[in-house]
């Protein structure tokens, strides 16, 4: 599919790299639920979205003991040995904190600015510079994100006044969408003005309602050559967050629009955190735009199926392959391209297990208790025993060094 050509973003730490636009792969980002002052807390779980595979970490940054926890911050996760770039999210006193707290601005890799929540009239304009001359004086990109339940309230009122005026004035909705757009593209070209180069800028004009967040980005992406970034605002709880925010934006980006997306859930309890690092994963993988992890095909059970033992050792495996990915991508490039299929039956199992890199039928009911095991299309094995979960495991680990293995001396 075509992608949207845009201005190319990088937002750097150390030798890490993140590009953002301009054709590079879709980004992940994710943003923590700690109190950035709790260093400790924060630093757990900004380890955990960049274990998860989040390639960007927003903090928030909103009192004095948060700003001046952020080196801190950066100090542990150097000193473990991850080099994520971290992304500072300001609302209503950011000028104040990055103008105050040098170190802070310093350890940030990227500020992410609303335009709506800096102040406002002539306060605005002057809260939003001070912001765009901290990005300048250290070299830092900017998301400059509008958000539909914090817009630019002056920016709102002028073109409604404009709208009534209209000899046809537009739906209510309308006005509301030309709001969002116009508070981020004038945004962004006033900071252009100021000294920001355009390819530090990414725009963001976040909603909560699928056909809003739709209409707004296509209009946006029209519009401008800022690199974008995408997400469905307060998607909410569960299967209800994770299919608002899939049905939205596996549109925009089958359309190239969206050069990085979070999965904005709201976690439930006792959820961990990465679950939206997952989730967008996940997308970005079924619709073919990035290759993750292997990806586990399994069928939904049936009448046929005797026990829960499939579904146990699909969740089993797709949990493996996951903890796998660290050490395999580093050790077997290309094996996160790989399809494993775990099946209950002999109706479809053998079929898809040999169309799978490798694959495993479990018996159904009825059926003899031999399972067999596909690889590359053959049969290699059979296995039985009250350890096929073990077994398998350690025939997909032979697999993928087998397989995988060879390019390292190619």
């Amino acid at each position: 599919m075509p992608r949207r050509q845009t201005y190319g973003v990088q937002i750097r730490y150390r030798a890490n790299t993140v590009n953002i636009g301009h054709g590079a792969p879709v980004v992940v980002q994710s943003m923590t639920n700690t109190d950035t002052a709790d260093v400790d807390a924060t630093v757990r779980q900004v380890m955990a979205l960049a274990d998860a595979g989040s390639e960007l970490v927003r903090m928030t940054v909103n009192t004095p003991e948060a700003a001046q926890a952020v080196p801190s911050i950066r100090e542990r996760l150097d000193a473990a040995g991850y080099d994520v770039p971290l992304v500072g999210d300001f609302h209503y006193n950011g000028h104040l904190l990055l103008m105050q707290y040098a170190e802070c601005a310093q350890a940030l890799s990227k500020y992410r600015i609303n335009p709506g929540n800096v102040g406002q009239g002539a306060k605005r304009d002057l809260h939003f510079a001070e912001m765009i001359e901290v990005a300048c004086r250290y070299d830092r990109p900017v998301r400059i994100g509008v958000n539909w339940g914090s817009l630019d309230q002056g920016l709102l009122e002028r073109l409604m006044d404009e709208n009534a005026r209209r000899t046809k004035p537009w739906p209510v909705q309308s006005v509301m969408y030309e709001a969002l757009i116009s508070s981020a593209i004038e945004s962004a070209d006033r900071a252009v003005q100021w000294g920001l180069p355009a390819d530090h800028i990414v725009l963001s004009c976040k909603v909560s309602g699928v056909q809003d967040l739709i209409a707004v980005y296509r209009e946006l992406s029209r519009r401008c050559r800022y690199a974008l970034h995408l997400g469905l605002t307060e998607a909410g709880v569960g299967s209800k967050g994770i299919v608002a925010s899939v049905a939205a934006l596996s549109v925009l980006l089958q359309e190239g629009i969206g050069d990085t997306i979070r999965i904005s859930l709201t976690p439930g309890p006792g959820e961990p955190r990465t679950k939206e690092v997952v989730v967008a994963q996940e997308l970005l993988q079924t619709i073919g735009l990035r290759n993750f992890i292997p990806m586990v095909v399994s069928c939904p059970g049936c009448g046929r199926t005797s026990s829960d033992l499939f579904q146990k050792l699909a969740d089993n495996t797709q949990n493996f392959l996951r903890e796998q990915m660290p050490d395999w991508k580093r050790r077997f490039p290309g094996v996160e391209t790989m399809r494993v299929a775990v099946m209950g039956c002999i109706v479809n199992g053998p079929g898809e297990s040999r169309h799978a890199d490798i694959g495993i039928s479990l018996p159904g009911r009825g059926e003899s208790p031999a399972v067999p095991v596909f690889a590359d299309g053959k049969k290699t094995a059979t296995l039985r025993g009250d350890d096929i979960d073990r077994q398998f495991q350690q025939m997909i680990v032979d697999y993928v060094e087998s397989r995988f293995g060879k390019k390292l001396t190619d």
